[in-house]
């Protein structure tokens, strides 16, 4: 696991490939409940590896639970609907909005 200093407002800046996710919402209820780790991100979606095989999960439509260690944090989709190559200069709002 990589030494990253992850925490509930500087998560929409970080990566998110190699974290455990659940998703904790969606309009599709059928994705509610996903679970497995990330395997790759694209703009408009997470790739999670799951025991059934790959997911592809809108990022608009659903509301995602990380897990990094012992954390977890709650991350709403809009918050990380940019390429991840982007994120961090366009979720900075986001980031700024999210309390400690």
């Amino acid at each position: 696991m990589p030494n990253y200093n992850y925490n509930n407002r500087n998560i929409v800046l970080h990566e998110l490939i190699g974290l455990k996710v659940e998703v904790a919402r969606s309009r599709d209820k059928s994705r509610k409940g996903i679970k497995g780790i990330v395997v790759n991100e694209t703009k408009n979606t997470l790739v999670i590896d799951t025991p059934s095989g790959r997911r592809a999960v809108p990022k608009l439509a659903s509301t995602f639970k990380f897990v990094y260690g012992k954390s977890r944090f709650i991350v709403d989709g809009r918050e990380i609907n940019f390429r991840p190559h982007e994120r961090l200069e366009k979720s900075y709002r986001f980031y700024k909005r999210r309390r400690m």
